[in-house]
């Protein structure tokens, strides 16, 4: 027996370090069949899960619930994906097969056990880098490993958000040290204020694609550079600029010591910007070229993302400070001080702007996207001075719109009912030409009854948060504010970062015309938010503050909920389990929202503002919209049209349709609107899309397999 036990547990640690898991319910539901309150407990990590189950906990549930076949099937489905030649990409992407994509982040969200992220930016990152596996494209993710992560977000009596940072436990996350033939840690440098700060590296198998995550916490360096990949988005611009040059110079440089050559570089927004400056330095180093031969030959092979159409998402650094840390640079290179900083300058002769890492990227960068095509347009329209006397549509940069990885967002049930219907290739029968006959196939009632199953424990998993948030505060007197949710009520969520633009409290705005649809006779609505405010960003914390308050209103309390600590978790319960997704930026401030296409096959519809992916998706049966899409030049005029349109849309077409049932109670008006929104949305807004375009559009040509048309191009 004790053999068995040891076999077992061996496969299940060849299940747990390749985070192909993540997105295989299957394999989740082994671990959780387990031990269901120690999976919850160590925060679905299955190694920390592992560490602590029993051997003989392992062997009697093994023999009780047959889970010794299903742990075999799920090793021998791993080891089949892993050597799988069939895949989409491994005839398609040759050329990269030796010189693989190498994309530059920030952040990755991948799974809540493993917390290198803060929002959007490392969801789609992540969803990236999946996608790019299950499409067989050979890539390797490049980014940061905080060791205190993103910040745990607490609310004071007042409701004023309040960070804190806690360490996180290398040894239970599912990489490995990077190490030479030697098994010593592999070591790269970069200079910093006259010496050298050292940089090691954490490996990660993501399916068939990898993850190479750089940590400066290494043996050598200083307590203070120990501490500046500690934090993510944490420290002032002078932490912000040393985070960035690990990322991006210390990137290219570990890839190097991994005998890591690759044919892509994709910046996934400007953070990553220093990385063709130094694969140029390098280049001109071995050539014998002059820099700017170098950087010109390498922006050919780059390809640069952008995500936000805000200033002030754009980072800017003061010249002195750039000079001070990229001196060393300038010098080896042969650049003057008015060189180097015009490679982040709009207007290269201005000694008074500041250095802007996305002109940095753009100037670095032959292929440039926004990520939908409304933001391509106002990104257009934004940069687009650093082409003088170019009209807007022909300044070269395109857009592919964002997309998910729908099996990381998808509900176990929702597949089970998926493939009950339409097959083992119901993924493909999404797609096909007569997917909305494909589609109709599904009962109504069981189509309804799978989304209500979500729905009640969605419910259940807010209030178990609730009275988590409610335990852990210093204002027992809350006690008496946690919801009473009901499955039969309508439910809203709104779940992301509280940035002012993204107008979280719109649906405030007419308090007693809220009221009397949240409390309306026989239905009503409950609405649940999620979120967090970015720690410098203290109207983004006024906006927080204004919701949870309203939390507490008498009105309100028992039917709005506030959920603490937003992070991967969260979003997935909540995207399962919604049957409104709310979206409502100030167009055309929201770059994509990639939020909104995570509850598409999950059967939610979105009712959201026409920005970003929902500008191009909506059609008028899909969901529902929030305006007509006109801007206002005075943004409290908007604010105030967009909540008149955003109650008349609840008033006249939400509710009414959502509580119009046959004998069964049935809503079949709604579940049609639902099915529609899976044929017409699901297919379109995916990651297999997304980075097939990338791969065709971008990849290919950048690689130098075939000629292409993507910059400037608004058709995709």
């Amino acid at each position: 027996m004790e053999d068995l036990a040891e076999s077992l547990a061996a496969r299940l640690n060849e299940l747990a370090r390749n985070l192909w898991w993540t997105w295989q319910p299957e394999v989740i539901a082994i671990f959780r069949d387990l031990d269901t309150a120690l999976w919850r407990e160590v925060n679905h990590n299955p190694i920390a899960f592992l560490t602590e189950l029993r051997p003989e906990r392992l062997l009697r549930r093994a023999e009780e619930t047959a889970l010794e076949s299903r742990i075999n099937l799920a090793f021998r489905r791993l080891e089949e994906y892993l050597r799988d030649h069939q895949s989409w990409g491994a005839g398609l992407c040759g050329s990269l097969r030796t010189r693989p994509v190498a994309y530059f982040s920030a952040e990755f969200a991948l799974h809540e056990s493993l917390p290198i992220y803060s929002g959007g930016l490392g969801a789609l990152a992540g969803d990236h880098v999946k996608g790019a596996s299950d499409l067989g494209v050979p890539l390797v993710g490049v980014g940061i490993f905080y060791g205190l992560g993103y910040f745990q977000q607490q609310l004071d009596r007042n409701g004023w958000q309040l960070e804190s940072y806690g360490h996180v436990k290398r040894e239970t996350l599912p990489m490995r040290r990077a190490v030479d033939t030697s098994n010593q840690p592999i070591i790269v440098e970069i200079p910093l204020d006259g010496d050298h700060v050292r940089i090691g590296a954490w490996c990660a198998d993501v399916g068939r694609a990898k993850l190479v995550l750089l940590d400066s916490d290494v043996d050598g360096n200083s307590d203070a550079n120990r501490a500046l990949t500690a934090q993510l988005y944490g420290g002032d611009l002078r932490v912000r600029l040393r985070q960035e040059m690990i990322l991006g110079i210390g990137g290219i440089r570990m890839l190097n010591a991994l005998n890591i050559r690759p044919g892509v570089l994709h910046l996934n927004e400007g953070h990553c910007a220093f990385a063709p400056l130094e694969l140029a330095r390098q280049w001109a180093a071995t050539q014998g070229v002059a820099f700017a031969v170098a950087h010109r030959d390498v922006a050919l092979r780059a390809v640069f993302t952008t995500h936000t159409p805000v200033p002030a998402g754009h980072d800017r650094f003061a010249p002195d400070l750039v000079i001070e840390h990229l001196g060393w640079l300038q010098h080896e290179v042969g650049l003057s001080s008015d060189d180097l900083l015009a490679l982040g300058r709009v207007n290269p002769y201005d000694p008074y702007e500041t250095f802007c890492m996305t002109v940095l990227g753009l100037k670095s960068a032959r292929y440039a996207n926004a990520v939908s095509a409304l933001h391509g347009h106002v990104t257009r329209q934004m940069w687009q001075s650093l082409w003088p006397g170019r009209p807007e549509p022909d300044v070269p940069i395109g857009h592919i719109t964002n997309g998910v990885h729908s099996l990381s967002w998808l509900a176990p049930q929702m597949r089970n009912l998926y493939e009950h219907y339409l097959g083992p290739d119901w993924q493909a029968c999404l797609c096909a030409p007569d997917a909305q006959a494909a589609i109709e196939r599904i009962d109504d009632a069981a189509f309804w009854e799978a989304h209500q199953v979500l729905k009640r424990r969605m419910l259940n998993y807010v209030l178990r948060r609730c009275v988590l948030q409610t335990s852990g505060t210093n204002a027992p007197e809350l006690a008496p504010d946690l919801p009473h949710f009901d499955g039969e009520v309508l439910t809203l969520c709104f779940a992301r970062r509280f940035a002012e633009y993204k107008r979280a409290a719109l649906l405030f705005t007419d308090a007693d015309r809220l009221e009397r649809l949240v409390n309306a006779p026989g239905g009503g609505l409950q609405i649940i938010f999620a979120g967090k405010a970015h720690p410098h960003d203290d109207n983004g914390k006024r906006v927080l503050q204004q919701v949870v308050e309203l939390t507490h209103d008498s009105r309100f309390r028992h039917r709005v909920a506030f959920i603490a600590d937003y992070d991967f978790s969260v979003t997935r319960h909540l995207v399962q389990g919604t049957d409104v997704w709310l979206n409502t930026p100030r167009r055309p401030l929201e770059a994509c929202g990639t939020s909104g296409q995570k509850v598409l096959l999950n059967g939610a519809l979105n009712l959201s503002v026409p920005d970003g992916w929902w500008a191009e998706a909506y059609d008028g049966h899909n969901g529902f919209t929030v305006g007509e899409g006109d801007i206002h030049s005075t943004p409290a005029v908007q604010d105030a049209r967009d909540a008149e349109s955003l109650y008349r849309a609840l008033e006249d077409d939400v509710v009414p349709l959502y509580y119009r049932r046959d004998a069964d109670k049935v809503p079949h008006d709604w579940v049609a609107r639902m099915k529609h929104a899976v044929v017409t949305l699901a297919p379109r807004f995916n990651a297999a899309r997304m980075v097939g375009d990338y791969v065709r559009e971008c990849y290919l040509p950048a690689a130098g397999a075939v000629s292409s048309s993507m910059p400037g191009r608004k058709d995709k």
